[in-house]
């Protein structure tokens, strides 16, 4: 898919002018805003493919060579969402697995204090002194 998207220098129309597959990966999934973001190319490219409305009867397989290039640009753009929204979430999980071990660790903390105000004295005292 990638291979025949650079051979044929595949360019996305946007709002801003021509993007390159390359640039893809550094937009954003979605913009609040007017900036462009992979939905809208999305969205754009699927208009365009399901209202393409050159049809045969004889060859009803047959695929002009502008409908090939829009499917295969619309491909790209869900393989690019698909990955970001993939790494999203692993970068979210990742998140909640670094928040979930400080709270661990400091549980641990606070009952190994506690665990030394329970000793003795004495047993503070060599401790101390094994250091």
């Amino acid at each position: 898919m990638f291979e025949k998207a650079t051979r044929l220098k595949l360019r996305f129309e946007t709002t801003k002018g021509l993007l390159s597959v390359e640039d893809l990966w550094e937009l954003p999934l979605t913009s609040p805003t007017s900036k462009v973001n992979l939905d809208e190319i999305a969205r754009g490219l699927h208009h365009k493919v399901t209202t393409q409305t050159e049809v045969s009867f004889v060859n009803p397989t047959a695929k002009s060579a502008a409908a090939e290039k829009d499917q295969l640009a619309l491909d790209i753009v869900k393989h690019v969402i698909g990955v970001r929204l993939a790494e999203n979430e692993a970068a979210a999980k990742a998140r909640a697995n670094a928040e979930q071990k400080k709270k661990i660790l400091e549980i641990l903390d606070e009952k190994d204090t506690e665990s030394l105000k329970g000793k003795s004295t004495e047993e503070l005292r060599a401790m101390v002194a094994g250091l």
